[in-house]
């Protein structure tokens, strides 16, 4: 048995009388959907309906077709709490919980590539294609001496630069890689990482009352296996439990 929230609780995260989830749709760590059944799966999608469900109010799903977007709902008011990677900037309109999930971030090289390792990628001449505005994008901005970044429109826009040869690296974390390696036949996604990608459950701020039982409810989901049980039913790749705090 878990502990229902207070009604002023349930208002302040459920303000309209359902959770609303701010998911991405396609992506293994949020939600996807089995284009037969429709039935949908992933670690943020299943984390959010049993948040709704021990609140006691109706789950809504509120897909988006990236994070940028989702972003953008959130700051509109169109969602209630979603499961995203931190950073500063975020962080200025967004509460976090504690990490419930960590993911590794590495490259993905086309066929016949002569990259091989992660220290392979960093060398004059090599272009490495990451989605514009993400948490990849201000990583490898920062931190690569000799390689140069380039930008595309969300992950297909930046895998697309690698199909069409204008780039020779695409970065992003590894449960993307593994997915859009089916999408490039012949590719490889090298062993090892450079930083992994703590995600956490984001609340738009001004709703402080609701934070604790938030930040309870994802310290129960990871100590009850209930993180694990989900990475494993989405079939997530390179990505573990984030440690309990």
């Amino acid at each position: 048995m878990h502990t229902a929230p207070t009604p002023e609780v349930r208002q302040t995260l459920a303000p309209t009388g359902k959770l609303r989830v701010g998911l991405i749709l396609g992506v293994p760590a949020q939600v996807m959907r089995d284009s037969a059944s429709g039935e949908m799966k992933g670690v943020a999608f299943d984390l959010g309906k049993e948040l709704a469900q021990r609140m006691g109010v109706p789950f809504e799903p509120v897909l988006y077709p990236s994070i940028g977007a989702v972003l953008d709902a959130g700051k509109s008011g169109e969602w209630d709490v979603s499961f995203n990677g931190i950073t500063p900037d975020r962080a200025k309109y967004l509460d976090y919980t504690e990490p419930y999930l960590e993911i590794e971030f590495g490259y993905l090289v086309p066929a016949g590539s002569s990259i091989s390792t992660l220290a392979d990628v960093d060398r004059p001449g090599i272009r490495v294609a990451v989605p514009e505005k993400v948490g990849v994008d201000i990583l490898l901005s920062r931190e690569l001496k000799n390689a140069v970044v380039v930008r595309g429109p969300g992950l297909s826009g930046a895998l697309e630069l690698v199909r069409s040869r204008r780039a020779d690296v695409f970065a992003s974390n590894k449960s993307n890689l593994f997915r859009m390696s089916d999408q490039l036949p012949g590719s490889r996604v090298l062993a090892g990482h450079y930083a992994t990608d703590p995600l956490a459950m984001a609340i738009p701020k001004g709703r402080d009352i609701g934070a604790p039982y938030a930040r309870n409810f994802i310290e129960d989901s990871k100590s009850e296996g209930l993180v694990k049980a989900a990475i494993e039913r989405a079939g997530l790749r390179g990505a573990v439990v984030a440690p309990l705090q």
